[in-house]
């Protein structure tokens, strides 16, 4: 019987600190209008939860680490950072 492992996972990407941040910048002066002039080094990013099962949490920390420099993050101007959660264990039929 295969003994597998339900996780979620939180993922957060951001920029690269050299790279400029246009929406941060926007968001900065916006804050500093509306009065909080001690604001500053808005960064913009962002999060994404979603659920995977896995053999073990290694297994799973590779997969998320595929998915996030294949589709979720641009490895070129991105970070990306993840918290793994196991919520369950589920048992299957090994065929």
């Amino acid at each position: 019987m295969l003994v597998t492992q339900k996780y979620q996972a939180h993922i957060y990407v951001t920029l690269r600190p050299s790279v400029l941040d246009p929406a941060g910048v926007a968001a900065e002066s916006g804050l500093k209008q509306l009065g909080y002039e001690g604001v500053e080094g808005v960064r913009i990013g962002k999060y994404i939860e979603l659920g995977l099962t896995a053999i073990d949490e290694a297994e799973a920390k590779e997969q998320l680490d595929r998915i996030c420099d294949q589709l979720l993050a641009n490895p070129v101007i991105e970070n990306y950072r993840f918290d793994l959660v196991r919520v369950s264990e589920v048992m299957g039929i090994s065929g």
